[in-house]
């Protein structure tokens, strides 16, 4: 049928892009960019399969018919925005072993993006996160480790990829849960501080992290969580050369090793100046710098007036303002 030729040579088009060839004869799926195993498998995929397995397969089938796409996206992701973003975060936390005000104007800089923060936050940052980590998860169940049969390095990084990357999830949720409570809708933050979390002020950033370091069990978290972010970057980096054919020959693949090492020490130096510098701080003395600091760019018109971002009771603002919803700090 004409209708159905259009249809067909639509899907064709569009699977051909994902680096997939629709086989018109047999409607199998055939993906020479893949392991042959996996095209195999692609290949086998039948629409003539009993309705009670067709869901489960039809999902599994899509994987391996895109699984091309798919994994390059997941490799892009890790490196731009994530690894990125990664890599300015623990160098602006860690500019807190200078001193708070030094911390407190890169926060400043981070909040003047305004109103165009959440977009900037879910579209590059919590958006590719939840993809890459799906993904991710999909990858980890769907590969087998052989390290019990060959105790090389190569299988050893792929366990440790994976086993980093479940603890990085599960860190980045709780990191973004107890600084910030996920989504700021005021009834859900005031439920998550009287939980213990959301407890980072944006305009007292260094004292509100402080007291949310208190104690034994965040420090280790943290410090745990902040490791396994570091090594699944430094270790994705390199294997996404060999995705992306970057280094392919074993001279190439020796010369990345080296240059990945060096990235993972360097930056895990730096993010365990971050870690160190939110623990070490004293939020008293960091609390009275940043009072200073925002009744100075208050009244330069620097930052705006927030009781959101401000620790409360608010010394610099008082009782705050009747159009703005006081939100309290925990302990106040």
């Amino acid at each position: 049928m004409p209708s159905q030729n259009y249809i067909m040579n639509w899907v064709t088009v569009v699977t051909r892009f994902l680096g997939v060839r629709l086989d018109r004869e047999n409607h199998s799926t055939v993906c020479p960019s893949l392991p042959g195993f996996l095209a195999v498998a692609a290949a086998e995929f039948q629409p003539s399969m009993a309705s009670a397995s067709t869901s489960e397969a039809t999902c599994s089938s899509f994987f391996l018919r895109h699984e091309f796409a798919i994994r390059r996206l997941h490799s892009l992701t890790g490196i731009v925005p994530l690894g990125a973003y990664m890599v300015v975060h623990l160098t602006t936390n860690a500019s807190l072993i200078n001193s708070t005000e030094t911390f407190q104007t890169a926060v400043y800089w981070i909040h003047s993006l305004g109103s165009l923060l959440p977009i900037v936050e879910w579209g590059f940052i919590f958006s590719p996160l939840l993809f890459h980590a799906i993904i991710g998860v999909w990858i980890a169940k769907t590969g087998s480790s052989n390290t019990d049969r060959y105790k090389l390095a190569g299988n050893r990084r792929y366990v440790w990829q994976r086993i980093t990357g479940i603890i990085a999830f599960v860190y980045l949720m709780f990191h973004i849960l107890h600084l910030h409570g996920w989504v700021h809708l005021t009834p859900w933050v005031e439920l998550g501080q009287k939980l213990g979390f959301a407890q980072f002020r944006a305009y007292n950033a260094a004292s509100t992290l402080a007291i949310a370091m208190d104690g034994y069990f965040w420090p280790a978290f943290y410090l745990v969580g902040m490791l396994s972010c570091v090594y699944h970057l430094a270790n994705g980096l390199w294997t996404s050369g060999i995705t992306w054919g970057l280094w392919i020959s074993k001279p190439a693949q020796e010369r990345a090793t080296k240059v990945c090492v060096a990235f993972d020490l360097v930056l895990a130096v730096i993010g365990t100046t971050a870690w160190y510098a939110a623990v070490a701080a004293d939020p008293v003395v960091a609390k009275a710098e940043e009072d200073r600091m925002y009744k100075a760019n208050l009244e330069t018109g620097m930052v705006p007036e927030s009781l959101q971002k401000r620790t409360q009771p608010d010394a610099v603002l008082g009782s705050g303002t009747d159009d703005v919803e006081l939100v309290p700090a925990p302990g106040s």
